[in-house]
């Protein structure tokens, strides 16, 4: 089942391309520099590149200030790249002015991660729905309402519920009054910024399932953008894993998890694995001992990680993981997974 899948994805059609994607922002370097009117660049996002065909979920993971919401939001024409390309549908999105993004907004959609803010808190569900529904078109009031009744259908809401405002819903009810709002404008590509954030473990099921079925009905894709290993190994198609701006390693969800090759990803899924079962990570001893404290808007040169890894220590420390003209590139190990480590992890 999993290699018929994967051979349909290969065969879909590309639906986004992003190539080399920077976002850097800048920030005061100090009292003194500041007094100087110096400031420092710090980057959010520094050469990102990947691809999502149609029908297809890519899983977006690494800890909190790697990069992942930049990602999303730059992707969506919310916030401009500092350089870079995001080609959607075959639009180049950051060579296009805010105006023309209007007509591939409809077509592109994020559920946010928090739904009190996004939500307007005076309007009740019925208006959210209909506000979505005619933004891009005119409809008469009985094929917004058909149009409401089926939306509340595919995201299994009682219609009990249009009457109520957001701070009368639950968790869960939230989410699935943000999932009907994307689709009521028509979205088929999806940026889901931590959608199970929040829930209870019941509910995050019941989020990850409706998601999954929306998504062979309607064919939909989605950018996944999440913290929980375990929702994003059971959801996605493939994984891209981010470290300080970069996507570290790529590849099939199954093997990203478990078989990674990059030091830092076997840590993420060996906690996950640790909480399951106390087993020991895969890089030997306690990796999470390596983390330390680290000045995340300081990146390292050469290999970013190197100050926090444990094959680097264990390796004696080699000088081409800090060289600044050895920085690791993604290295194709083919099956579609790739890492950027000097010194990959045996399979």
């Amino acid at each position: 089942m999993a290699t018929s899948r994967a051979t349909g994805r290969a065969l879909a059609r590309r639906l986004l391309e992003v190539s080399d994607l920077r976002k850097h922002y800048r920030a005061r370097a100090g009292l003194l520099a500041a007094l100087h009117g110096q400031t420092r660049s710090v980057p959010a996002v520094d050469g990102v590149s990947f691809a999502l065909t149609e029908h297809e979920t890519l899983g977006l993971v690494g800890e909190s200030g790697c990069g992942k919401t930049t990602i999303g939001r730059i992707i969506l024409g919310v916030t401009r790249a500092t350089s870079g390309r995001v080609v959607f549908d075959g639009h180049d999105i950051t060579a296009l002015p805010m105006r023309a993004l209007r007509p591939l907004r409809k077509q592109m959609q994020m559920i946010f991660q928090d739904l009190d803010a996004a939500l307007n808190p005076r309007m009740r569900v019925r208006d959210i729905l209909r506000e979505a529904i005619t933004l891009h078109e005119r409809l008469d009031h009985p094929e917004v309402t058909r149009r409401t009744a089926e939306l509340l259908d595919q995201v299994n809401l009682q219609s009990g519920k249009l009457a109520s405002f957001p701070h009368e819903l639950s968790g869960g009810e939230k989410r699935r009054v943000g999932i009907a709002r994307v689709l009521a404008v028509g979205a088929r590509f999806i940026v889901a910024d931590e959608p199970t954030s929040a829930l209870d473990v019941s509910i995050q099921a019941q989020i990850v399932n409706l998601l999954r079925d929306l998504q062979v009905r309607l064919g939909l894709s989605y950018l996944f953008i999440s913290h929980d290993l375990e929702v994003v190994e059971l959801v996605s198609h493939r994984v891209a894993v981010m470290y300080l701006g970069k996507i570290v390693e790529i590849g099939p969800a199954d093997r990203v998890a478990r078989a990674a090759r990059h030091p830092y990803t076997s840590i993420l899924w060996s906690s996950l694995v640790e909480k399951r079962s106390q087993e020991v990570p895969r890089t030997g001893g306690n990796g999470a001992a390596a983390w330390g404290v680290f000045d995340f808007e300081r990146p390292g040169q050469g290999c970013r990680f190197a100050p926090r890894c444990p094959v680097y220590e264990a390796t004696g420390r080699p000088a081409v993981c800090t060289d600044p003209a050895s920085e690791p590139p993604l290295r194709d190990l083919g099956d579609g997974h790739s890492v950027a480590c000097h010194f990959p992890l045996p399979r």
